[in-house]
């Protein structure tokens, strides 16, 4: 028998790489989560001021989100890939070196030029992820690799933690975000050189890989008008899944920002053993985001997708939302730290499911129609980091939690009017 099995498909190579760019985004904006508790009292930072930090990250992303995806739409992927990475370096060597060139104001300042670029950097990721996902694979495969690709982004969480802590006992943690542009730097240049925007691009994709999505939808959408960019972005249900998005997403911003400052300041776990509880949420979430990718598709193919992509998220948010506000009343760190994970686990498993539901609806437009998703999806960003910084500032994490069981609540209910079998229609 021959030992020799059928190639990977190049659909999968092209996904690692996209697999990559997620992972990395995470890490680099979870990195400030990290060094938080020692980088606040090293600059005399206060709860208030780190959340306003977090909060210039989420408004530069969510804002940067349709004007990125018309520009990817515009330079394609590889292109756009290649700025993610360069831009994203830049924030990591601007947030490192602010103490050494400024100090009071122009230090803060400077700090929030870092998030605001960072940001703005990672604009583009999951929506020209979308875009590809389009063209590469077929649409039985959609919301599994949207969940997958979330994964990714969960593993960047997932290695935060353990990473930073252990580069900051020998590095400080100005030298652990130091360390962070050197994966990027090799993973920018190398996709430059390998990837493609479509698969009959790349030299090495063969013809019964292209064979393969015949009967999935690959229509390449022009350059963004204004009329069809108006169309999209208001179109009904990609804006009741943006809204949807804004409300899950108050809860994963809790989750992905907040819940290690919670274990450390008021759970007390410090040095390895705060990485390792800060990084076991994560794990949750990248199975959680992997699993519900392929249990979305199976249901949209067993029971058709209005309903397929509607059962999970009106299942699980929910039950995320009690575990969260059941957590802060664990009486011993670990079973915390549990409450965490499955909570985390649960709002995950729905990122296959918007993505995916939002690409059945924009087709040709998907890049476009993500980044009103992700826009949406980001404005929770901008509410969490006042209002956390507020009320971890005065203890009140209680409060903090049960607010995020409310979102969660809110944002399964509105999957009720969300109907994937009609399709955006705007003018070319």
């Amino acid at each position: 028998m021959p030992l020799l099995r059928q190639p990977v498909r190049i659909r999968w190579w092209i996904f690692s790489f996209l697999f990559g760019f997620a992972t990395l985004a995470y890490l680099q904006r979870t990195s400030f989560t990290v060094i938080a508790p020692q980088m606040m009292p090293d600059l005399g930072l206060s709860h208030q001021q780190f959340g306003w930090l977090k909060t210039m990250f989420a408004t530069a992303y969510a804002l940067s989100q349709i004007p990125s995806a018309a520009l990817g739409q515009w330079f394609g992927a590889r292109k756009t890939y290649v700025i993610v990475g360069i831009l994203g370096i830049a924030a990591m060597l601007i947030s490192s070196a602010a103490p050494l060139i400024a100090g009071g104001l122009a230090l803060y300042c400077l700090l929030l030029l870092s998030q605001m670029l960072l940001g703005a950097s990672q604009g583009p990721v999951f929506p020209m992820f979308a875009g590809v996902v389009q063209q590469w694979f077929p649409e039985k495969r959609w919301a599994l690799a949207n969940g997958m690709q979330s994964a990714g982004m969960d593993l960047g969480g997932l290695i935060a933690a353990p990473l930073l802590v252990f580069l900051m006992q020998s590095s400080g943690w100005k030298g652990a975000l130091l360390w962070l542009a050197v994966p990027a730097i090799v993973l920018t240049a190398w996709w430059g050189w390998y990837g493609r925007n479509t698969p009959e691009e790349h030299p090495s994709v063969r013809p019964e890989e292209i064979a393969e999505l015949e009967g999935t939808d690959r229509t390449p959408a022009p350059p963004l008008t204004a009329s069809r960019l108006f169309a999209i972005a208001t179109n009904r249900d990609v804006l009741v899944l943006a809204l949807s998005y804004l409300s899950m997403n108050f809860a994963f911003y809790i989750l992905s920002d907040w819940s290690f400052i919670y274990l450390v300041e008021v759970r007390h776990l410090q040095g390895v053993e705060s990485g390792l509880a800060g990084a076991t949420p994560w794990l949750g979430a990248a199975l959680g985001a992997a699993a519900g990718g392929a249990v979305s598709d199976r249901l949209a193919t067993r029971i058709g997708p209005r309903w397929g992509d509607r059962l999970v998220p009106m299942v699980t948010l929910p039950l995320a939302g009690i575990v969260l506000l059941t957590t802060t009343h664990f009486s011993t760190p670990y079973a915390a730290v549990a409450g965490l994970t499955i909570a985390f686990a649960l709002v995950e498993f729905n990122e296959g499911a918007y993505w995916a539901a939002t690409m059945r609806v924009a087709r040709a437009d998907t890049g476009a129609a993500t980044g009103v998703l992700n826009t949406g999806g980001n404005f929770g960003g901008i509410l969490v980091g006042p209002v956390l910084g507020y009320l971890s500032g005065i203890g009140a994490w209680n409060g903090a939690f049960a607010l995020g069981t409310f979102f969660c609540l809110v944002a399964a209910a509105l999957w009720l009017l969300v109907d994937t079998d009609r399709r955006v229609i705007a003018r070319f």
